[in-house]
């Protein structure tokens, strides 16, 4: 899937996060990242130290869940269904506009790990 599906897509220099889960930290997919990004990935066996599952790179950490969390709990919860068809709305309501901004605020976070050296930062 990643070399079919998402490799094409990416842009050019792209540094990839490996998430280090044992699935896809197999020899194969090691000797794939480093052919397809040489110098460029992150996570276990990586040349690149930065930790699998950062949180000043990883968009679902650093914005998407706070969204959720936010515009869920906006309104009481009456029950488990409620909050499944709470979640199910926000996710739906997640604009082009606010993925736009999400990319831009990586770009940023990205540019201040490159800056820092990959030194312990914390980004609010």
């Amino acid at each position: 899937m990643l070399q079919l599906y998402a490799v094409p897509q990416f842009p050019e220099g792209v540094i990839f996060q490996q998430d280090g889960a044992p699935q896809r930290y197999g020899n194969i997919v090691r000797e794939f990242l480093d052919t397809t990004f040489p110098q460029r990935w992150t996570g276990e066996g990586a040349v690149m130290a930065w930790p699998p599952r950062s949180p000043d790179i990883t968009p679902l950490d650093f914005y998407l869940w706070g969204y959720v969390k936010q515009h869920v709990y906006n309104e009481r919860i009456n029950g488990i269904n409620h909050l499944k068809q709470r979640i199910t709305d926000v996710i739906h309501s997640v604009t082009t506009d606010v993925l736009t901004r999400v990319w831009e605020e990586l770009n940023h976070h990205l540019d201040v790990c490159r800056a820092t050296n990959v030194a312990h930062i914390e980004l609010r």
